[in-house]
């Protein structure tokens, strides 16, 4: 978390920190009552079928991912759940735990950004800190910045 704090600082993202109980699913983040304070999006850890491109997909909380209809949007074969070892190596991270900051563990820039367009513009976004026991808001521009500085290349679809 504090590696994510740092980068945030340095890039001159003004971020509001919250800590609370670990968070696995949407669903626990509304029942924490997270969704009141801004939009907190969905992050998934995909991998194609050959398992050699490997995608965040971060759309809206409240919207269903087809990833059939994906796989068409971003030129992917059979996308599937990237497993806890593949999650851990390419992003630093573990289940439950699946953020746009985990991008500052992936030196290879080899996980492409897949971003629902309707996040554009949202001035209060909340994603975990690399950990689920906190939830970072920042703003849509913020969080660019951040994906920016991160070296990943990013692409907008409609989820």
């Amino acid at each position: 978390m504090n590696e994510v704090l740092e980068r945030l600082k340095a890039l001159g993202i003004r971020y509001e920190l919250d800590e609370h109980e670990a968070v696995f699913t949407i669903e626990a983040v509304k029942a924490a009552g997270l969704d009141k304070k801004g939009m907190v999006p969905v992050n998934l850890f995909l991998r194609n079928a050959n398992g050699k491109r490997h995608y965040l997909v971060i759309h809206d909380g409240d919207k269903h991912t087809d990833l059939k209809r994906l796989e068409g949007e971003i030129g992917a074969t059979h996308l599937s759940f990237g497993s806890a070892e593949r999650l851990m190596k390419h992003l630093g991270l573990t289940k439950g735990s699946v953020s746009p900051f985990g991008l500052i563990n992936n030196t290879n820039h080899d996980v492409e950004v897949v971003i629902d367009a309707s996040i554009k513009g949202h001035e209060r976004l909340g994603f975990h800190p690399n950990i689920n026991t906190a939830t970072v808001w920042i703003g849509y521009d913020d969080l660019m910045k951040f994906i920016d500085s991160c070296g990943n290349p990013v692409k907008f679809v409609e989820c």
